[in-house]
């Protein structure tokens, strides 16, 4: 059976199931969306879409949908007590800043679900997915009815119906990390670039979103105690700021801007052993959840859209096909969350003499090497999924 003639059925209308029901949709398949939200609605916060997740966009022909957003000229690492700058990775002079946007996530939703429209996938709301079981074909209980696509996709995030359909049922790992979420007006006129702010066991990070009137902020503390898991539980501002209430400069500004702050713990999940069944495969969240300290989690679903879609273009039997897929992304995957766990104890060194003297070689590195340190990332913004 050949990718235009396959019926798909894709769990979640979230960046990745979208982004795969658009690239889909284009090569011919027949897709309708699940999304058990009875509306898209304004969720969520700002993300970093970097080169090799507008890669996808622009192959995807949405790219032009974010020429509004900012786009970032610099990483700037910085001391948490005045905000004085340790380490600038310099993002226009390496010719990566055209690429690379800040975006809001209810913007990018729309996006995606306007080009898979266009791309002729419907999309469904209300629609609570309760079992799905793999097979020939697969099944799939909506409500009190049963759809039997010829492919059935999870990208239904953390909490996928899927993954344990394949993987068995596996308890989270609290990671002793907690974060909070807020958007805050730019009151410290702050310019297009992400700035982590890093203190003793926690950090802040923040850029600007739409049209730099308003700055995203994460806000993440190293704890033993812990929050439920998710990223919609409203917290209490003076918690926030007595956590960073050793932070000054531009950070604390921001800070004290907060008044509805959004808290969840952060958990690891391992990487799903299996991505793909009889009839069914895993993207995004659902196969390989990462913690958010490379900005990665949107740009990997984006990359799994693609590199999924052009997998099942391939010839040979659905399940060959499938495993291409898991083939071509499992090792990269692997490597940005193992990067991203790495991040988190950089950002947190507690004791003054250890984080002194790690600001110190940052600051000389990048001065005389400065464009070694941005090589190190040329395997993650210089690789493009969709280059033959």
């Amino acid at each position: 059976m050949t990718l235009a003639d396959m019926d798909i059925a894709v769990i979640g209308a979230g960046i990745g199931g979208l982004a795969a029901a658009t690239a889909l949709a284009q090569r011919g398949a027949r897709v309708t969306v699940h999304e058990r939200a009875p509306a898209l609605r304004e969720v969520g916060a700002g993300l970093q879409i970097t080169p090799n997740g507008l890669a996808v966009l622009r192959a995807l022909g949405l790219a032009g949908g974010l020429d509004a957003a900012p786009r970032a000229a610099a990483v700037s690492l910085r001391d948490h007590r005045a905000g004085r700058e340790v380490l600038r990775l310099d993002l226009a002079a390496r010719g990566l800043s055209e690429g690379y946007r800040f975006v809001h996530r209810a913007d990018l939703v729309d996006l995606l679900a306007r080009g898979a429209e266009a791309a002729g996938a419907t999309l469904r709301f209300g629609a609570e997915i309760t079992g799905v079981t793999p097979g020939t074909p697969p099944r799939m209980r909506v409500a009190q009815s049963e759809v039997r696509p010829d492919l059935i996709l999870g990208a239904d995030g953390l909490h996928s119906v899927l993954r344990p359909a394949l993987n068995g049922a596996a308890a989270p790992r609290f990671t002793g990390q907690v974060a909070w979420r807020a958007v805050v007006p730019n009151v410290t006129g702050h310019p297009a670039e992400a700035r982590v702010h890093m203190g003793p066991g926690r950090h802040v990070v923040s850029y600007p979103l739409r049209d730099g009137s308003v700055v995203n902020l994460v806000a993440v503390e190293s704890r033993r105690d812990w929050a439920a898991e998710g990223w919609d539980h409203v917290d209490r501002p003076e918690n926030l700021a007595r956590a960073f209430a050793r932070f000054g400069g531009p950070a604390a500004r921001l800070l004290a801007e907060v008044d509805a702050p959004r808290l969840w713990g952060l958990f690891r999940h391992p990487v799903a052993p299996r991505w793909h069944g009889a009839g069914v495969a895993l993207l995004g969240d659902a196969a390989h959840p990462t913690l958010p300290f490379l900005a990665q989690g949107a740009n990997m679903a984006l990359e799994d859209a693609w590199v999924l879609a052009d997998a099942l273009d391939l010839p040979g039997s659905l399940a060959e096909r499938l495993h291409a897929y898991q083939t071509r992304r499992r090792g990269r995957v692997a490597r940005v969350i193992a990067t991203a766990d790495g991040n988190a104890w950089k950002y947190h060194l507690r004791t003054p003499p250890l984080r002194l003297a790690a600001h110190t070689v940052l600051r000389i590195v990048g001065t005389v090497a400065p464009d070694r340190l941005m090589g190190g990332f040329d395997w993650l913004y210089g690789h493009d999924v969709t280059r033959p």
